[in-house]
């Protein structure tokens, strides 16, 4: 029994070896703790723009320069399209705010408004959401923003769970409808061995299951159990 407790708890500790220093990498400067970070500069804090898009039960705000009675605030329906005075029915899914804008002003145009100066903003987005799956403390759709990446998006669900695996984390997405897996170590990301990867909209964030850390889980419940009856021998 002694033989199969040292056993467990050498394949566990097994799993938790010693890491490496840092090392500075053509993608990563390590700077000294007594050196300190220089502090970014302005173009460093501007997170780059990312495209987004229109989508279904979207609230959006319609705002005509000087024509307030047609500026309103409308949802996306199902299928995509909202209702405009004058203009009837449009198609708003799958656009920008800038394309829905021109087509409204384009139609506008041939409807006795002159020269319509036409401004959308998204107001909440329920299309524009990641999937965050596997052993995570809250699986579940969260809202996507220009600054998303996988430790943001693995932070908005709340970190990992007990049992997560950090170097088998997988984002799955759709481009130019070809299904694509890119896999993560989150550990490594969290060195800064290399870049926190950029998260999208409609993406799906799996994150893997440690055996060796149920193993270990396993072995302290089981331990004091196992230790009992040498104690008493002892006694």
């Amino acid at each position: 029994m002694r033989t199969l407790v040292l056993a467990i708890a050498a394949l566990s500790l097994s799993s938790c070896g010693t890491r490496e220093p840092l090392q500075s990498t053509p993608q990563l400067t390590v700077v000294q703790g007594e050196a300190g970070l220089p502090a970014p500069a302005r173009n460093d804090l501007l997170a780059p723009d990312r495209v987004s898009l229109i989508g279904p039960l979207d609230t959006i705000t319609v705002d005509i320069f000087g024509v307030p009675e047609l500026s309103r605030q409308v949802q996306v329906d199902s299928s995509g399209r909202i209702a405009m005075p004058l203009i009837g029915t449009i198609d708003a899914g799958g656009k920008t705010a800038g394309e829905l804008a021109g087509d409204i002003e384009t139609a506008l145009s041939s409807r006795f408004v002159r020269n319509p100066n036409v401004t959308i903003n998204i107001n909440s987005s329920v299309s524009q959401v990641v999937t965050i799956d596997g052993q995570v403390v809250e699986p579940g759709l969260y809202p996507v923003t220009n600054q998303m990446t996988l430790l943001r998006a693995v932070a908005s669900a709340r970190g990992l769970s007990e049992f997560a695996d950090e170097d088998d984390v997988v984002i799955l997405r759709t481009v130019e409808g070809q299904r694509m897996a890119g896999l993560y170590n989150i550990s490594a990301i969290r060195r800064g061995l290399y870049e926190d990867p950029a998260v999208f909209a409609n993406d799906v964030v799996v994150v893997g299951d440690s055996p060796q850390r149920r193993l270990f889980r396993d072995f302290v419940s089981i331990a004091p159990l196992l230790a009992a009856p040498v104690v008493a021998i002892l006694q």
